[in-house]
């Protein structure tokens, strides 16, 4: 395919983004007529070792007596949640393995380990995010109704107490995530009826009382008389895969140099410009093999954006063509190490819990 030599100071052309739109298409169809037996195999691979490191964890937690069980149990428990809900979970709910054709690979059937309906997430996560990002305003994924992470969003007094909200945010991500498409906000500002609210928490009133079951009730009663370390150690596991997916969820969309779009900005998109949106709204993580099974592969949030139904495992060798196209058509690509792209997210949420600051006027020259 033919390309155009462009720096980054050329200006971002429609032809610019339409020729760099066109080799991601590329990209995408070559991907896809490779997929086989590795993918697959991967995946499967994946589903195994997190079910070994449950079963160790629940059998530490179960028929332990120690502190030292307890915390390999917790962590062990820990690990296996990531795991079912990063790297399987979100990927094959997003529909990456469907080409597959196996009943326990359709991303449609599929529900995970985590409070919220998967009807729920496929709506505000697989379609609202994936299709409007970073567009203030139609994104309800930008600060997830609780925080102000750009100077586009309006700034209230009670954003002030934001830094608080974040780490309560944090400890109970996965419950933020379940509220996240009720709309709550929503019925209080008058847009949605209390009718409208009843009818949707019906799916997250009954996944959650599933979960809470399982892990509270369920599991507690089989350990018999270890049935509070059990419970405990579930909540630690919960808090651990909490934690870690907020952190690598954040680090992938509110570091400093993402961008936000205005809604009439993105009114007219083509699909090369909808390209050029999730790149620069989206930011990646460096790391080993691990770390990046470990995220999901949303370590690289950028390719994860650009395909978002292409097997997350193909993710780090598909990094490098972007990353090359990028510089060719002198597009910033957003990647850091994890403290790094960490440090700047916990800035923006101190900063932007403040009111933006005035510009600064020049001072009249005197007469």
């Amino acid at each position: 395919m033919q390309t155009i030599a462009f720096t980054p100071e050329t200006p971002p052309t429609e032809d610019r983004a339409e020729a760099f739109g066109r080799e991601l298409d590329a990209l995408r169809t070559r991907t896809l007529e490779d997929l086989g037996a590795r993918d697959v195999a991967h995946i499967r691979g994946v589903i195994r070792a997190m079910r070994w490191f449950e079963a160790v964890g629940r059998g530490l937690l179960h028929f332990g007596v120690d502190p030292v069980t307890f915390v390999l149990g917790s962590a062990s428990l820990g690990v296996a949640k990531i795991l079912e809900n990063m790297e399987i979970g979100h990927n094959v709910m997003h529909g990456q393995y469907d080409w597959t054709r196996d009943p326990k690979l359709d991303g449609k059937a599929y529900d995970w380990d985590t409070s919220c309906a998967a009807e729920h997430w496929r709506h505000s996560h697989n379609y609202e995010h994936h299709t409007f990002t970073n567009i203030v305003g139609k994104d309800r994924d930008v600060g997830y109704g609780l925080l102000r992470v750009t100077e586009e969003q309006p700034w209230h007094p009670a954003y002030l107490l934001q830094p608080i909200a974040a780490l309560g945010l944090a400890l109970g991500f996965e419950w933020g995530v379940a509220l996240h498409d009720l709309r709550i906000d929503e019925t209080l500002a008058g847009k949605q009826s209390f009718a409208e609210l009843r009818e949707r928490s019906r799916p997250f009133l009954r996944k959650a009382a599933q979960q809470l079951f399982k892990d509270y009730v369920f599991f507690p009663a089989l350990a018999l008389w270890n049935a509070p370390r059990v419970a405990l150690g579930n909540l630690l596991a919960n808090g651990i895969r909490n934690l870690w997916t907020f952190a690598i969820i954040f680090c992938g969309h509110f570091p400093e140099g993402t961008r936000m779009v205005r809604e009439e900005d993105a009114r007219e998109e083509t699909r090369g410009q909808w390209y050029v949106r999730q790149l620069e709204g989206s930011a990646n993580l460096e790391g080993g093999r691990w770390f990046h099974v470990m995220s999901g592969h949303l370590s690289h949030q950028i390719e994860h954006h650009l395909f978002p139904d292409l097997p997350a495992s193909r993710y780090p060798e598909l990094a490098r063509e972007v990353r090359a196209l990028a510089d060719e058509y002198g597009y910033r690509y957003n990647t850091g190490g994890f403290f790094r792209q960490m440090g700047s997210v916990i800035a923006k949420i101190f900063r932007f819990a403040l009111p933006n600051r005035a510009p600064r006027v020049a001072p009249s020259p005197a007469p």
